[in-house]
């Protein structure tokens, strides 16, 4: 595909909207009605809107990467930069791995880097707060005080909301068009019969299905809107569960993205903001691989009668069209560090979306409690498994064997280890992630195909071997180019 580059900001001087009644740039987000409001006149007013968001993807032709996409500079000069205010002339230094706006220490005026700077700073759009801080609070409050049983003593007693901070992270928004073509193979159970084997002690009972096995193939006409990626290294994977619980960021998704307006440095007052690090070409196989997962998962109506599943094997996406913005998106964030300054330490994180208020976190346990706990659930179960077998051979009038106590033991370690892992993940959510090949906003059309049958078998497995129709490939971050 061509790829053409377009401008998002090209009339912004500073980066910054300014009171359209009075002129003041003491301008402020509003959360409650999602508009900015003067705090020198008051008056309210409407962000606006970027014309590339109201475009539809069916007229998606060629690459298309936006200013706020384009690569990161890494020149050491754009880490700092020399902005001129507008509005007295001062001139005020502002770092960039910090902050994407200053104020002039003289009139006060908000001081911004716009869209043009080469540095990968500034985003295309933004997607305001909706959330205010008292009610992120609440449901961080709500969330933790639902799970502080098992939670860590020092987390009890130091669990406190006034860390609580307002982040805007960033994300590309990647709209797609094109056409895919899936060709794998697909097994239909026609019948089952059960076989015996070996006598005694030594007989066995199994399970036959009778399977038919067809070559499958299903290509559609495809439109993604705004399939969502982070575009921060660290938020991306790149650092380890076992320093962070970064999934929790990731697992909030997703937003409202439709509502997502030009960006305006405004938005940022009252919040903190993490740099884009990563550039289009890091994001590339994500997104690729991302597409062809959300576009397997609609077609697995097309392979219903497939009930055993469908291994696919090869998958062409041929894209007609490919549009990448960049975005800033809402997170109110809560962080709590367990044994700080330690070889183990670990940051632990609870995230609410700022829009849709769905919140999820990582809470550090207290295995002193729930190890005994889970000894106890154990050494219950395997009593009444004990009690069962007892039963079961009193009737028979015969002692407990070797295999019965095996039977009774695995009871117990199944109680255990079993009791453990649910409250793991309960706690700690570490397999949470945010569901693309369902959440993503896809339309799939004109599906076509084919089936052709191929052989009948017999097999002892309940399933298709190698079936992945219905499972998802998480493709990861690799390491940054530009880093």
């Amino acid at each position: 595909m061509e790829t053409t580059s377009f401008e998002t900001n090209a009339a912004a001087k500073d980066g910054q909207t300014k009171c359209p009644k009075c002129g003041a740039t003491d301008i402020s987000l509003n959360p409650a009605t999602g508009q900015l409001r003067c705090n020198f006149c008051r008056h309210t007013f409407e962000a606006e809107a970027l014309d590339d968001m109201k475009s539809g993807v069916g007229d998606l032709h060629g690459e298309q990467v936006s200013t706020g996409a384009s690569d990161i500079s890494n020149a050491e000069d754009d880490q700092t930069m020399t902005l001129k205010c507008t509005s007295c002339g001062a001139e005020v230094v502002i770092n960039l791995q910090e902050s994407t706006q200053a104020r002039c220490h003289w009139c006060r005026n908000t001081l911004s880097v716009n869209s043009k700077v080469p540095n990968g700073a500034v985003p295309d759009v933004v997607l305001p707060f909706k959330m205010k801080k008292d009610e992120a609070k609440q449901r961080i409050e709500e969330y933790v005080g639902k799970k502080k049983f098992f939670a860590n003593k020092n987390f009890r007693n130091e669990f406190t909301t006034d860390n609580v901070m307002g982040v805007y992270f960033p994300y590309m928004l990647v709209d797609m068009k094109g056409h895919a073509c899936f060709s794998g193979e697909g097994e239909v159970k026609t019948g089952s019969y059960t076989r015996t084997t070996g006598s005694g002690d030594n007989k066995h009972t199994e399970t036959i299905y009778k399977v038919d096995s067809y070559s499958v193939f299903r290509e559609c006409d495809v439109e993604i809107d705004d399939l969502t990626v982070e575009s921060s290294s660290r938020r991306a994977g790149a650092v380890s569960g076992k320093v962070e619980t970064n999934n929790i960021i990731n697992a909030i998704l997703p937003f409202d993205t439709e509502n997502s307006v030009k960006y305006d440095s405004n938005f940022l007052k009252g919040y903190t903001s993490e740099k884009r690090d990563v550039n289009k070409s890091d994001l590339q196989p994500i997104v690729d691989s991302q597409e062809k997962e959300a576009i397997k998962f609609q077609l697995n109506k097309s392979v219903e009668k497939y009930d055993r599943g469908v291994r696919w094997d090869n998958v062409q996406v041929n894209k007609q069209g490919e549009k990448w913005l960049a975005a800033y998106l809402p997170v109110w964030l809560y962080s709590y560090v367990q044994n700080p300054g330690k070889s183990n330490a670990l940051t632990h994180y609870v995230a609410v979306n700022a829009r849709t208020a769905e919140t999820i976190g990582s809470v550090p346990l207290n295995l002193g409690r729930i190890w005994p706990l889970s000894f106890l659930v154990g050494i219950v179960l395997a009593g009444l498994g004990f009690l069962g077998a007892f039963f079961i051979k009193h009737k028979e009038m015969a002692r407990f064997g070797t295999k019965t106590w095996l039977i009774i033991a695995g009871i117990f370690l199944v109680g255990l280890f079993g009791f453990f892992f649910i409250q793991y993940s309960r706690y700690r959510n570490t397999s949470a992630r945010h569901h693309f090949e369902n959440e993503t906003k896809i339309n799939v059309a004109n599906i076509g195909g084919n089936d052709t049958f191929l052989r009948k078998f017999e097999t002892r497995e309940s399933t298709m071997s190698g079936a992945n129709n219905k499972t998802v490939y998480i493709e990861k971050l690799q390491a940054p180019k530009n880093g």
